[in-house]
């Protein structure tokens, strides 16, 4: 046994653990019946992401797509329209392509081998773990931010997390005390463990199933743990976003590269500050777009954070006599007619200025 597991009693640590999780866990709706996808859809939907802010995401999405032959023949736009406002979007076509091959390759069954799974588009060694333990019932690690910050207090690990060594470690720490008998519940005890007590801030050890098995807690550094580096700073983008009307009462919206930021999302013209200067947009929108426009009036400024950079966006009406476009990308619509259409949540709050 590795040195660091000599000190915690594996089985007592289990009893503990699972007793309190049968008593106290979370009811939410993708634990109210064992299904694989179900899990599946839940585990993606919450990366980066809150529960509460998923619940209703969850509860539409499995309502509008029941199963994984309803993911697998709807239409991109309106998956992502679905997803709008959830964030992270390539989660949601990494999905549709994962699920449409589950349904060519494995007619319809996902997979309950580790490596058939993680071969799936957008299935980590996180998400693999959490659908074959949750659902299959394998002891199989689930590692990702809360189990981190659980296991690096409970064993008192002293490195940095964000380093992959470490994350691998702490990995193979989790599969040596997750349950045999019920490793459904025992990750999913971990991550409400993580979510309601072992919190990153004042962790509320008083209240904790396992405080006698924390070793931060016994040397009282439970609230420097983990220790994480700090992300890199993020880079600043300046946009001008034009809200473009014509004489029809009608705005142009363009639909972003298949690739990268927000692919295949939709969006109001943006115009990069860093290459075109305040006097020159709107020749760079005739040169780029083919759009002859006026620019009207200012109608205020947003700022949007994304892990890795900064937008800051001033936003500004603008005026065109034209009735259409010569660019695939671009297509008039009317107000009414945008909600349709799957736009980021940066570009929604510009609805208000229309």
């Amino acid at each position: 046994m590795n040195k660091r597991l000599q000190n915690l009693n594996i089985p007592v640590f289990q009893t503990d653990l699972l007793e309190w999780y049968y008593l106290n866990k979370r009811d939410l709706p993708w634990r109210r019946e064992k299904n694989p996808y179900r899990t599946w859809v839940s585990e993606i939907m919450l990366q980066q992401t809150k529960v509460d802010t998923v619940i209703p995401y969850f509860n539409r999405f499995m309502e509008k797509y029941p199963t994984v032959y309803d993911l697998a023949q709807a239409d991109e736009q309106d998956v992502l329209k679905s997803w709008e406002g959830l964030g992270y979007y390539s989660r949601a076509r990494n999905l549709q392509t994962a699920v449409r091959e589950v349904v060519d390759t494995y007619n319809g069954e996902i997979p309950n081998s580790e490596k058939e799974l993680a071969s799936l588009k957008g299935v980590g060694p996180y998400t693999k773990g959490a659908i074959l333990s949750i659902a299959f019932d394998q002891p199989i690690p689930a590692v990702d931010g809360n189990v981190l910050r659980v296991f690096s207090r409970i064993l008192k690990i002293e490195d940095d997390v964000a380093k992959q060594s470490t994350k691998k470690e702490i990995e193979q720490y989790v599969g040596e005390i997750i349950s045999h008998k019920d490793p459904s519940s025992f990750n999913q005890a971990i991550m409400d463990l993580g979510a309601m007590i072992c919190t990153p801030k004042k962790p509320t050890c008083m209240f904790c199933p396992v405080m006698e098995h924390c070793q931060a807690f016994q040397h009282g550094i439970q609230e420097q743990l983990p220790i994480k580096k700090k992300a890199k700073k993020q880079k600043i983008k300046q946009y001008i976003v034009l809200l473009i009307k014509n004489d029809q009462g009608e705005y142009v919206i363009e639909k972003r590269s298949e690739q990268g930021l927000l692919a295949n999302l939709w969006q109001f013209p943006m115009v990069p500050l860093e290459e075109v200067g305040l006097n020159q947009i709107e020749q760079w929108m005739y040169d780029k777009y083919g759009i002859e426009l006026q620019i009207e009036s200012d109608c205020g400024n947003l700022k949007h954070t994304f892990s890795h950079i900064i937008w800051k966006m001033d936003i500004k009406k603008a005026n065109t006599s034209q009735k259409s476009l010569n660019k695939d990308s671009l297509t008039f619509i009317s107000k009414e007619g945008i909600v349709n259409y799957p736009f980021p949540v940066s570009h929604q709050k510009m609805m208000q200025f229309l």
